[in-house]
C-alpha cells in the first residue's frame, strides 16, 4: 500500500536484456514501487547503484562487462547493506550458491512470475 503518494519502495533493474527490464519495471510499478534506474550490464549497475542508492537492486546473473554476482560484490563493498534480489534463466545451483554468497536476498528465476517476484521483493526489504 502506497504512503502519502509515495511509492514503497526505490528500486534499480540490471538486465542485459531490454524486454526483461520492461517486464520488471512493469511489475515492480504495478506494485507500488519506484524504479529509479536501469543498468544493461553489470559495470553500469555498478555506477548506478552509487549515483542512485536504491533502496533495492535487481540484478541478472548473466550480464556482459561484469555479471550480477560481480556486480552485487562490488555494491557490496561500496554499501555492505544493500539489498539486492537476483534472477536468471539458469537456475543451476552453482548460481545460486555463488549469489548467496554474495549477499543476495533472494534469487528468482525467468520468465518472472508476478507472485514470485512480489514475495522476493518483500522479503528483500524486509531484510
Amino acid at each position: 500500500m502506497l504512503e502519502e503518494g509515495r511509492a514503497l519502495a526505490r528500486i534499480l533493474i540490471a538486465d542485459d536484456a531490454p524486454i526483461a527490464r520492461a517486464m520488471l519495471r512493469k511489475l515492480l510499478e504495478q506494485m507500488g514501487h519506484c524504479v529509479v534506474g536501469e543498468a544493461e550490464n553489470g559495470k553500469k549497475a555498478v555506477e548506478r547503484y552509487r549515483a542512485l542508492r536504491p533502496d533495492l537492486v535487481v540484478l541478472d546473473i548473466t550480464m556482459p562487462a561484469m555479471n550480477g554476482i560481480d556486480a552485487l560484490r562490488a555494491i557490496r563493498c561500496f554499501d555492505p547493506k544493500a539489498k539486492a534480489i537476483v534472477v536468471s534463466a539458469l537456475g543451476h545451483s552453482r548460481n545460486i550458491k555463488e549469489a548467496i554468497d554474495a549477499g543476495v536476498v533472494e534469487f528468482v528465476l525467468k520468465p518472472y512470475e508476478p507472485d514470485r517476484v512480489a514475495r522476493a521483493v518483500n522479503r528483500a526489504l524486509a531484510s
